[in-house]
């Protein structure tokens, strides 16, 4: 055979070895390298991620009065005796008496995310401005997050005392 010839089957085997044994692996390595390049820059987002999260925390330590608020407002628990405690003092200082109180399991809230909702519901006796009074100098201005749902009462004057039969939420945190 002659030389041009070896040297033709020289590179037609080369090329046939680069084509069917080394593009393969070099496409499998660049396969890799592609997914090394994707959980870095993966593993570079959540380190920043987590340095803001730090640097939230930091900030936050500035504000530990406005932080305090917002426990009282949402506490990690429903606190029920001490809620029980506040309405009974907050009837009594409006002039209603409290007849009953009980409640419900607290729940997911349908409405936002991560609380849970407390349902209370009270049996109250007294006058009606009494009991505007305690809606709107206890319940809507306590730093807890309250909300009336419902109201009924009975409508004879004559009768003494109204019923007042009162429901509402009381939202903590969901953990």
């Amino acid at each position: 055979m002659s030389k041009p010839v070896i040297n033709i089957v020289i590179i037609a085997l080369a090329l046939i070895f680069g084509i069917f044994f080394v593009l393969p692996k070099y496409q499998e390595l660049d396969i890799l390298w592609q997914k090394i390049e994707r959980r870095e820059e993966e593993l570079t987002k959540r380190k920043e991620y987590f340095q803001e999260l730090q640097n939230t925390a930091e900030e936050l330590k500035n504000y530990p009065e406005q932080l305090a608020k917002i426990n009282s407002a949402l506490p990690a628990d429903p606190d029920l005796p001490a809620l029980f405690d506040f309405i009974q003092k907050a009837a009594s200082q409006s002039g209603l008496f409290l007849k009953s109180i009980s409640h419900s399991a607290a729940q997911p809230s349908s409405e936002i995310e991560g609380l849970k909702e407390t349902s209370v519901s009270l049996a109250l006796s007294g006058s009606y401005s009494s009991l505007k009074e305690f809606i709107s100098n206890y319940l809507e201005l306590t730093s807890r997050l309250i909300e009336t749902e419902s109201i009924s009462f009975s409508s004879d004057p004559k009768e003494g005392p109204r019923e007042f039969n009162l429901t509402i939420k009381v939202y903590s945190y969901a953990e």
